[in-house]
């Protein structure tokens, strides 16, 4: 882990795109103002870690609803919209 001390004004370089700048500081808390391409998405970590739990929940239950509609019988899976076997 890179560790920088920057005032408020200053700013940091990440790549060609990504620009970090400190607005303010004190009590304990920092401010900061981050400048990135919009394909980049940029979230506070435990926003991050919801979206990813969410994701990857959202792909367990595919894969339950996969296996549920393959243990079925055959004339009752090809009734199943976008699962029939080629």
């Amino acid at each position: 882990m890179l560790v920088l001390t920057r005032k408020p004004g200053e700013s940091i370089r990440i790549g060609d795109g990504i620009i970090v700048k400190v607005l303010e500081s004190g009590s304990g808390q920092v401010k900061l103002g981050i400048s990135a391409p919009d394909s980049m998405p940029i979230h506070r970590e435990e926003i991050y870690e919801r979206i990813r739990a969410e994701n990857l929940s959202a792909v367990e239950a595919a894969e339950s609803v996969d296996k549920m509609i393959t243990s079925m019988p055959e004339e009752i899976r090809s009734l199943t919209p976008g699962k029939r076997d080629e």
